[in-house]
């Protein structure tokens, strides 16, 4: 099978041609060559001949095709529907801010974590991207962009923390100079509670942001909408951020999404505010995306603000997630339902 070179790491191509018979330096200029998006062999102009014949019969330059792209009218948010090399579609969003651009890419093809207000699960899991596939994601929307982007959220299709190792090297990748170069503090990583990946994320010490999609407050209402919670209940899952903000130092971002009558009453509130009280940490509301096939209905915005509010009382620092890209269906899953027809 030949390799994705997406998916090594400067010292790994380097290493790479060094086998086939080659200077280690061209190493260093094809690893450039692909961060500057080069999409094939014949893009690297200073690369000889010899080594790129050598190379198109053990390799292959990774990618991802747009195959439908949406662009809002109120905030400039881009939706992307992307296709792998073998046929799999996947999803991205971009997100303009004051800062710069923020893009949410995908992890998995389809979700097995079964949440009942996610678009992404509904057509279940098919299989891990590579760390190189999650790269591409990053490649071919700056490319269509035309300018640089400075920020990266793991929060779209699939699980990160169950695609533990490629998702590390993903990390590697993207933080790395020579490259994009994008600073782990500038990288956020989301889970659903995966209290074992959790633990062992913080024994490695990164300097990025971890967000733990809470979305209630206890185990019967949290199981009820996130089978996870069966096999890791809130109790394992907070020892397990305890240990993260130890070992780390970094403050977390607890996702807590609002959905009418299941989880923003103002009891609720008071048991978040209990469960999270003294952590390093902040609550992020998000009114939950209108998806037909799940049947559930954000929160008013009075009863988004009421808890809020009452978060605040309890001293617990709270925000509203900005809604991006509302008029092009920016969260992730729906593209790929109706691609594959679900």
């Amino acid at each position: 099978m030949k390799i994705n070179l997406m998916d090594l790491s400067c010292d790994e191509l380097k290493e790479l041609v060094a086998k086939i018979g080659e200077p280690q330096f061209r190493g260093k200029q094809i690893f450039e060559w692909i961060y500057k998006g080069a999409e094939s062999f014949d893009d690297m102009t200073n690369i000889p001949k010899g080594l790129r014949e050598k190379l198109s019969e053990i390799a292959w330059v990774g990618s991802a095709k747009i195959c439908e792209k949406y662009v809002s009218e109120i905030d400039e948010t881009r939706k992307y529907l992307l296709q792998l090399n073998d046929g799999n579609y996947i999803e991205s969003v971009l997100m303009k801010y004051d800062y710069g651009y923020t893009i949410c890419v995908s992890s998995q093809v389809g979700c097995k974590m079964g949440c009942k207000f996610c678009a992404s699960t509904l057509n279940g899991w098919s299989r891990n991207l590579s760390a190189g596939e999650i790269v591409a994601q990053v490649l071919c929307v700056q490319k269509d962009l035309g300018e640089r982007i400075s920020n990266i959220v793991m929060m779209g299709i699939g699980e990160p923390l169950d695609n533990f190792d490629n998702v590390l090297k993903f990390i590697e990748l993207v933080n790395a100079p020579g490259g994009l170069n994008i600073g782990q503090r500038h990288i956020s990583v989301s889970t659903c509670g995966l209290a074992n990946k959790i633990r062992e994320l913080a024994e490695r010490k990164l300097q990025i942001t971890l967000l733990l999609s809470l979305h209630a407050p206890d185990d019967e209402r949290r199981s009820s909408i996130m089978p996870v919670n069966n096999k890791y209940p809130i109790k394992e899952v907070m020892d397990a951020c305890d240990l993260y903000i130890k070992e780390t130092g970094r403050r977390i971002s607890f996702e807590y999404t609002l959905i009418s009558g299941v989880n923003d009453n103002p009891e609720e509130a008071d048991k978040l505010a209990a469960l999270v009280k003294g952590k390093l940490c902040h609550v992020n509301l998000i009114p939950v995306n209108k998806v037909q096939e799940t049947g559930f209905d954000k929160s008013s915005k009075k009863r988004v603000e009421e808890f809020k509010k009452r978060l605040e009382k309890h001293g617990i620092p709270a925000t509203v997630r900005r809604e991006m890209g509302s008029d092009i269906n920016a969260a992730c899953g729906q593209l790929r339902n109706r691609k594959q027809g679900l």
